[in-house]
Parts: structure tokens; sequence; C-alpha cells
């Protein structure tokens, strides 16, 4: 079956050969088509509705059980989730990464192509200052690295009063 977009199409608003387009929004791609005359923007209605129900998910906050499996905890991922993914069957009884990113935070990474790097890691460093009547109140940093968390540490620092 042909896709709609693959057709030319005209701007509404100036009658003008629109151009294909992709644009890239929180990790999703949408194909679009854009007026280079007057600047319209039409999203491919298929690319549109996944990325509104991907963000419909994002904003939910599931309560799961995690339970003991052998001499492994499991926790159970929702359907909803899983049937967004488009691989449930596929997914099944494929190995997924884990990571333990940081105190009270786990990520798993579904779709890792099975050779990747065994060395990879993830590395996030971060500085939070918080200011009071123009004031430094706090000052922290943070530094995270998933292949040696013996090296994560947090810094306050501390603030001179003088400045």
């Amino acid at each position: 079956m042909a896709d709609i977009f693959d057709c030319n199409t005209f701007c509404n608003k100036c009658n003008r050969k629109m151009e294909p387009l992709l644009i890239s929004k929180n990790g999703f791609n949408l194909r679009a088509k854009k007026c280079k005359n007057c600047g319209s923007l039409a999203l491919h209605p298929v690319d549109k509705v996944e990325y509104e129900n991907y963000m419909r998910l994002k904003q939910k906050e599931y309560s799961v059980k995690m339970r003991m499996v052998g001499n492994s905890y499991a926790v159970s991922i929702p359907r909803e989730i899983v049937d967004f993914m488009k691989e449930q069957e596929r997914m099944i009884n494929d190995m997924v990464r884990l990571s333990f990113e940081n105190t009270g935070r786990l990520s798993l990474m579904f779709n890792t192509p099975e050779n990747t790097n065994s060395n990879a890691r993830v590395i996030k460093a971060r500085e939070i200052k918080v200011v009071k009547n123009n004031k430094p109140v706090i000052h922290t940093r943070e530094f995270s690295d998933s292949a040696h968390p013996e090296r994560n540490k947090k810094q306050i620092i501390e603030e001179n009063e003088d400045e």
C-alpha cells in the first residue's frame, strides 16, 4: 500500500509544493512535509499518533510488584508498555540490558544489538546550585560511572559568603 507522504503534497496556505523533512523529537523520528515558502508544517498522521501515545505512556507512573524467582528478583512490565514497543512476541525470551545507574535507579534497555560492546558504560556528571536571595545556599557536584561505581561521588562545595 502506498503512503500518502510518498505523493506530492501542496501547502494549504500558499499552494506550493511541500518538501519532505525528518524531525527528531524526544528520540522519535517524525516524518513531515514543510513549505519552504510560508513555513507551514504537516506531520505524518501515523507518526503523530504514535508520538502522542508515547508521550501519554511516558507521563504515566506504574506501581509494579517485585517477586522472587529462584535466586533472582523479577519485576513485571505492564503490557501497555510492551504492546507499545510492538515487539512483544520477539521480546519475550530476548535478553535486555540492565544497569544500575544510581542509588534507587535501574535502567532496562530493549532492542540492543547482540554485538554491543561489553565495555560500554554510562558516565554522568551534573552540577546543582540552589540560590536564595541572590546567595548560593547549596552547591553540589555529582559524578557517576556505571563501569566503576566505586568512583561515584557527590561533592558539596562550600560557598564563600563574601562573593
